[in-house]
């Protein structure tokens, strides 16, 4: 595929990743294949996370195509940049085109970004996840790679006000060793297990960040800070689902 949108796109946010001074810490980025398909399976704390998990697969000079719901791709200025960066639009009332592009993709050899919750974590925890990710690496015989961030939620994250102009903040990104799931695998065992490594993971990225305060909304609870528990974030998003039924 031409690369005309993406490279650019890299040069300005490291651009702006210098301005902001930005604090990142990487770990296992080996992990990530210089060649062939992958598929990336990340947490999702914020809006930001497609930029910095796309920035964990660089050391390896891989380009990331991910997928995001079809509405970004209609916005008069992330539409274009997405469809530039050859991303994947997910429908979800209709999933099977999506679907079928990103198996394309892979046995093409694009490594493919899936945040596996669907939705982003109101307790910066790890939700329940889909095995989509799974399956598209069982089909295409591609290894299957759990990554965790941390810190991007500090900047935007749902519920809460931008905080774009914060300067210094750390950014924590954690790849692990991949699995490498086979046809007649167990769903459910792969399913629990990709979990296991995104919240450990993530978990280990939380416990090594260098700043850990107590009482502050971007820590999860079971650490001392004041975001949603996992039982009352799955209450707002309900909550939520039912307000976009009216």
């Amino acid at each position: 595929m031409a690369e005309i949108v993406y490279p650019p796109v890299i040069a300005t946010a490291r651009t702006l990743f210098r301005i902001m001074d930005y604090r990142f810490h990487l770990e296992g980025t080996e992990h990530i294949p210089r060649s062939g398909g992958a598929v990336l399976v990340s947490n999702h704390i914020s809006y930001l996370d497609f930029i910095f998990a796309g920035l964990g697969a660089l050391p390896s000079k891989r380009l990331v195509r991910f997928m995001a719901k079809e509405e970004v791709f209609k916005h008069r200025i992330s539409g274009p940049l997405m469809r530039g960066m050859h991303h994947i639009p997910v429908d979800r009332g209709a999933g099977a085109g999506s679907y079928a592009t990103a198996l394309r993709m892979l046995k093409a050899g694009e490594v493919i970004g899936v945040f596996a919750e669907a939705t982003i974590s109101r307790s910066f925890t790890v939700k329940d996840i889909k095995n989509g990710a799974i399956r598209m690496a069982q089909a295409t015989k591609v290894p299957l790679i759990p990554m965790a961030l941390w810190g991007s939620q500090r900047l935007w994250t749902k519920g809460r006000p931008k905080q774009l102009t914060q300067r210094h903040v750390p950014i924590t990104i954690l790849v692990g060793e991949p699995l490498y799931p086979k046809r007649g695998d167990d769903m459910g065992e792969l399913t629990s297990e990709l979990h296991t490594r995104v919240s450990g993971l993530l978990d280990r990225a939380q416990r090594t960040y260098p700043e850990i305060p107590q009482g502050v909304w971007w820590q999860p609870a079971h650490l001392g800070g004041t975001a949603p528990t996992p039982e009352e974030a799955a209450a707002m998003d309900a909550a939520e689902a039912e307000r976009r039924k009216d």
